[in-house]
């Protein structure tokens, strides 16, 4: 189906955002295209390569700091809800890329953004950030470059939203983010405070920072970015830039990855959880083996092929020979995903030995009993 020419683009870091076209988001948020910058990137992330991240806010102010060797800052973070699954994977991806580059690094437990949205109270909230946090140094976070807090003790985050919740009214939140319960708002305002949290005199001063997010996150962005500019004379804040990766489809085919629907899998479930998942997943093939063979098949809008251009398959020409054989029909459905079983299994095995490594380290960073 095509999308509605005349019905806007929702995107509700809250809820669920579903993304028709990527194009319009150009014209209707004020997104700028990552295209066009790629050739500047003397070091992109496959994701830049592959058009996964396909959107940005200033990131010319980025690559600039990078070019000229200055100094930058890179944040993200994760809500504590439950185990990494392939969207947190990307990003924590995305900042350790960030990290290599030379960013100065911050990680933030959204646990404040956890209770209020979630429900779930901080007690749970910080045995899964140390899960969380296990599997961030396992796929490569320098711990000793990278400052990793929770909102709910971080006094200086917090401090921020009490001063930037004075100039803004109901009004400009509910224009943002609609009708929501006040906790929520807070939220906000407290990821306003993380966004700009490492420009604060004691981190070093403004800086330009990079967010790395999915697109459906934007409205935090646009908000942030707001409070900057209404702080800039008090704190020198220099807008926060972003960059904005795609969302992925479900394993059964719809447009997000859902926890309602269950249509995805975690680096914490089992192998046989895993392979079950990946092998009754919706595919791009067609109805019999000779159709296939005879008209190729849509990897365009198959979430196997998609798991392994965002994740599992990091050599760009493999990544082209598969798509290729998917289009011509030489690649058969049950093969991709057999295929696909042995690279997350070999993954997810790799992943959980050095995970186990750091376990006791994400205690003692979130300052955390044994």
């Amino acid at each position: 189906m095509l999308p509605d020419p005349d019905k806007k683009t929702v995107l509700d870091p809250f809820g669920t955002s579903v993304v028709a076209d990527y194009e319009r988001l150009y014209k209707e948020f004020g997104i700028e295209p990552f295209n066009p910058l790629l050739s500047k990137v003397s070091n992109p992330s496959f994701y830049m390569r592959r058009g996964i991240i396909f959107g940005h806010r200033d990131f010319d102010r980025i690559l600039n700091a990078m070019q000229k060797q200055e100094e930058f800052a890179v944040l993200s973070g994760i809500k504590p809800t439950g185990e990494f699954h392939l969207g947190t994977l990307m990003t924590a991806k995305e900042i350790i890329h960030f990290q290599k580059q030379g960013a100065k690094t911050f990680y933030c437990i959204a646990d404040v953004e956890a209770y209020e949205d979630n429900k779930i109270p901080f007690e749970k909230s910080e045995k899964i950030a140390v899960d969380n946090v296990a599997d961030l140094l396992a796929l490569g976070l320098n711990p000793k470059k990278t400052y990793i807090y929770r909102q709910s003790k971080e006094t200086r985050v917090k401090d921020l939203a009490i001063i930037f919740g004075r100039p803004v009214t109901l009004a400009t939140m509910k224009a943002i983010y609609g009708e929501r319960h006040i906790g929520l708002y807070l939220s906000a305002l407290i990821q306003a405070g993380d966004i700009l949290l490492p420009q604060l005199e004691d981190f070093g001063g403004p800086k330009p920072t990079i967010i790395p997010v999915g697109i459906d996150q934007d409205p935090h962005m646009r908000f942030t970015r707001d409070i900057a500019q209404k702080f800039r004379r008090k704190y020198k804040f220099i807008l926060p830039s972003s960059t904005y990766h795609k969302l992925m489809k479900g394993l059964d085919g719809s447009p997000k990855m859902s926890k309602r629907q269950m249509n995805y899998f975690t680096l914490h479930d089992s192998p046989e959880i895993i392979a079950e998942r990946i092998s009754n997943a919706f595919t791009g093939g067609r109805a019999t083996i000779k159709e296939q063979h005879e008209l190729g098949g849509t990897p365009e809008i198959c979430p196997i092929y998609e798991i392994c251009l965002f994740h599992f398959v990091e050599d760009d020409d493999e990544i082209v020979k598969i798509y290729h054989d998917c289009k011509t029909g030489t690649l058969l459905c049950g093969e991709h995903k057999k295929q696909t079983i042995d690279r997350v299994l070999g993954f997810v095995k790799e992943h959980r030995r050095k995970k186990k490594m750091f376990t006791d380290e994400a205690r003692k960073i979130l300052q955390l009993e044994q």
